[in-house]
């Protein structure tokens, strides 16, 4: 395991609380990143594989996120080391808000990340006793579940459709690859196909789907509710790929939307695209993202592409002691205009300093944040 100190520097974390259970079997981590702009607020994941580290990456994206759509919360994360298919989930979950009830809602907010739903964060707020101690809860809890509504992936779609336009990409007819069709990757396709381009193929874990003529998304979705990650096998038309294979495939518009990570400098060097649109968090290696830059390929950055969900949490924190849900169509509209806004931004910003766009991206992110820091005390004035 990496030293924790090893992952601090001039922003955070400020903390990181590490917590077990011997009963359950659980052992889970959370990471507040930097709250000069706000109290700590991110999902929580829950898969066999997290680490410290990664929480830690994980938290710093929220903390630019957060900044990058100017909304006033901080970042954090958290990540329990378990299988959410295990029949001892729930109890493992209780297990891990209750050793952190300390922290759990005044420091930090609990939002649905890998591995959990709009169910568990019922159990966060049923476990503490308090309402406001998890967003993304059922609607039928007054909750508004942007994972449900898919208002992630809906960001995504208006991204790559702002980012089209800036390149000069006619979106109507444009061949995109979206891999991970889970809860970002299926509302981003069917928002795309909204908008008239040509979903090419997907990918699950089970593997990846091509038709070059374009894939019938409307059918993709009625599988996944009736199949889930299955319904690669169950479309019964088009070429099955092996997974990771969907990346190779021609298309004007590549969206990585499962994992970090997956997009290598062997990958980025062989990628056949014009746009690389990150609905995942840390789907690029820093090394591909220069390869990409360097090759003219358009990268819309993760904290930028998939910041439609902090702005629905927005919405949910305000209302998680509220009588009154969350209107759905004030959160859809200002989803479009803060992301297409900030893509904008961020392309010619980009253009500009002759960076990366995630070079560009974090500039202003950290400048929102250098500037609440320094306001506080907490770190000297610039000159």
């Amino acid at each position: 395991m990496s030293d924790v100190f090893s992952l601090m520097d001039e922003w955070g974390p400020e903390r990181v609380v590490c917590v077990s259970d011997t009963r359950t079997g659980m052992k889970g981590v959370l990471v507040i990143d930097n709250t000069a702009r706000g109290m700590g607020k991110g999902g929580m994941r829950m898969s066999p594989t997290v680490t410290v580290t990664e929480v830690a990456r994980l938290a710093r994206v929220m903390t630019y996120k957060w900044a990058g759509v100017d909304l006033f919360y901080g970042g954090a994360k958290a990540g329990i080391v378990a299988d959410p298919a295990s029949p001892d989930k729930e109890a493992i979950l209780r297990a891990f808000v209750r050793a952190l009830s300390k922290e759990i809602p005044h420091e930090y907010v609990v939002g649905l990340d890998m591995g959990l739903t709009e169910r568990d964060a019922a159990i966060v707020q049923d476990e503490l006793g308090d309402r406001g101690a998890a967003v993304g809860t059922p609607h039928a809890l007054g909750g508004m579940p942007y994972d449900e509504l898919g208002v992630t992936g809906f960001g995504v779609a208006e991204v790559t459709d702002a980012a089209a336009q800036e390149i000069g990409l006619p979106l109507k007819g444009a061949r995109v690859v979206v891999q991970g069709f889970g809860a970002v990757g299926h509302a981003a396709a069917r928002r795309l196909d909204e908008l008239g381009a040509t979903v090419v193929a997907i990918s699950t874990v089970r593997g990846g789907l091509h038709d070059p003529n374009g894939l019938d998304v409307a059918r993709l979705l009625k599988l996944r509710a009736e199949a889930g990650d299955d319904l690669i096998r169950e479309y019964g038309a088009g070429t099955f790929l092996d997974p990771g294979a969907e990346l190779r495939v021609p298309a004007e518009i590549v969206i990585p939307a499962a994992l970090q990570d997956v997009i290598d400098e062997e990958t980025a060097a062989r990628l056949e695209t014009r746009i690389v649109v990150e609905g995942a968090n840390l789907p690029t290696t820093p090394g591909a993202r220069r390869v990409l830059a360097d090759r003219g390929i358009t990268v819309v950055p993760d904290f930028v592409a998939n910041a439609g969900g902090v702005v629905a949490a927005g919405f949910a924190m305000d209302a998680r002691y509220s009588a009154f849900r969350p209107e759905p169509e004030a959160v859809f509209a200002t989803v479009a205009a803060k992301l297409r806004e900030n893509t904008s931004t961020v392309l010619a910003e980009a253009a500009r300093r002759g960076a990366t766009t995630h070079e560009a991206a974090v500039a202003l992110a950290q400048h929102r944040v250098r500037t609440a820091m320094e306001l506080k005390g907490r770190m000297a004035l610039t000159a």
